[in-house]
Parts: structure tokens; C-alpha cells; sequence
């Protein structure tokens, strides 16, 4: 691989569970990958559930037991001419070696590489692991346990990791996931007061909640929205307004 090309590490992380950090790996992986011409990999150190590993062995069942999406696999794959995304398993206390192992060994430069990670700071190696990433996104939802959970972790990696100076973090970036527009709008602003007083960064896009969005559940699906062989359909991108996520994503982390 040459040396001299740049790949950006990232982690959807959150001392909190069920906010979406998988979910979020998933989605712009694929989207940069099958749609946007970036490469990717990913390294799946969330043990024990290691979600990633099993949701590609699912997803590759899924599209060859749906003639709708193995047509669009099919024109997908012909069209962009590369493989799928490779999704690897890794301990959080050596992943950062592992990682650099792969990339030296890579046929093809990597632009980025996700991490999905555990969910506590107390998994041996996760702090020296979060240490390496380039830019972290924290999802998190209007729920006072989550809120709590979320700033106590992400002021711990602001203020006591960035400021050691041994890190490669250059952003720490929080955003709204699950939004339901039916939900008290003051209550948005009072946490985002909270967030800016905090000195922590607030993305401005923000994630709409609906079930249309699951669609990897249904078996009779004719579009896909979390795979991680096929980009998210466009529409639902839009509906979800995931599209201005990865616009303004993909500004912050300037590849």
C-alpha cells in the first residue's frame, strides 16, 4: 500500500446502549463505499455481541433469498466493480495494531476505517483505543439517562484525553438520532443549550425516527436501508434525512 495515503480512523461511540453506534458504522460505510466511490473497511471489537460480523452473514442470506435485492446486488457490484466492504473482528485492546497490520498488507488504499466499539470504559484497551481514532460521533436521544451517560463520557475524552496531547483525535462530534417531530421542541433546546455550554460540538444535522427505516427486517423488501452490502435507498436516506449527515459527515472529517 503507499505509505503516503492517508486513512482516516473513525468510531461511532457511546457510553450507552441502543443509541445507534452500529447502526451509524453501518450506514455511512456502505453509503461511502457503494455509492460515493470511497473504500472502506471495518473492524467489529464489540465483544461479545461482535453485531457487525452477524449482520453481513444475515445480510448476504437476506439478498440471495430476495430476488429483488439480488438484482440490485447484482447491478451494484457489475456497476462500482469492487467487493464488498471487508468487516473484521478484533479485541479493543489490540485493534489499533490489528488495524495497522491490515492496512500495510492492503492490495488497495483504504480511505477510512470504522471502528465499532464496546460501550464502557471499562473494556481493557478501550480508552487507548478511542485515543487512536481521528474523529469520533456520538449519537445520542432525548432521554435524560442517555444525555447524562453521553456528556459525562465525551467531556472525559475532551478534557482529560485531547488535552494529555497523546491522542489522535482531532473531533468529537454529537448528533441527534431518533428524532420524533411529535417531541417537545424546548426540550431539544434546553439539551443543546447544555451541549454548547459544555464547549462540546453539536452537528446540525438530526436523524428522523420512523419503523419505515428498518427495512433489512423484512424479508419481502424491494429496498434495503442498514446493509452492509448495499448503500442505503435513497429515498429513505432522504426521509431519515441521513443525506445531510453524510454531507456535513463528510465535511468534518475532510477526505
Amino acid at each position: 500500500m503507499n505509505a503516503k495515503h492517508k486513512t482516516v480512523f473513525i468510531a461511532f461511540s457511546s457510553q450507552k446502549g441502543g443509541v445507534g453506534k452500529s447502526t451509524f458504522t453501518t450506514l455511512v460505510a456502505s453509503t461511502m463505499h457503494y455509492r460515493l466511490g470511497y473504500n472502506v473497511a471495518v473492524f467489529d471489537a464489540d465483544f461479545p455481541q461482535h453485531s457487525l460480523m452477524k449482520m453481513k452473514s444475515r445480510d448476504l442470506a437476506m439478498v440471495m433469498e430476495n430476488e429483488s435485492l439480488k438484482k440490485l446486488a447484482y447491478k451494484q457490484f457489475t456497476t462500482i466493480n469492487k467487493k464488498a466492504y471487508p468487516i473484521m473482528q478484533a479485541r479493543a485492546d489490540s485493534v489499533l495494531e490489528t488495524a495497522h497490520e491490515f492496512l500495510s498488507s492492503s492490495s488497495i488504499p483504504i480511505d477510512v476505517v470504522f471502528f465499532d466499539l464496546p460501550g464502557t470504559v471499562n473494556t481493557p484497551g478501550i480508552l487507548n483505543a478511542l485515543a487512536g481514532m481521528h474523529h469520533i460521533f456520538t449519537p445520542i436521544t432525548a432521554d435524560r439517562v442517555v444525555m447524562e451517560s453521553t456528556l459525562i463520557f465525551t467531556q472525559l475524552l475532551q478534557d482529560v484525553i485531547m488535552k494529555k496531547g497523546e491522542t489522535s483525535i482531532e473531533t468529537i462530534n454529537l448528533f441527534w438520532n431518533q428524532v420524533d417531530g411529535r417531541e417537545s421542541t424546548p426540550l431539544y433546546a434546553i439539551y443543546n443549550q447544555l451541549i454548547d455550554q459544555l464547549g462540546l460540538s453539536l452537528m446540525q444535522s438530526q436523524i428522523k425516527n420512523s419503523t419505515r427505516f428498518r427495512k433489512e427486517s423484512e424479508v419481502n423488501s424491494k429496498a434495503v436501508f442498514r446493509s452492509t452490502v448495499m448503500p442505503p435507498d435513497e429515498r429513505l436516506m432522504k426521509a431519515s434525512q441521513l443525506d445531510q449527515f453524510i454531507n456535513e459527515f463528510l465535511k468534518i472529517i475532510e477526505l
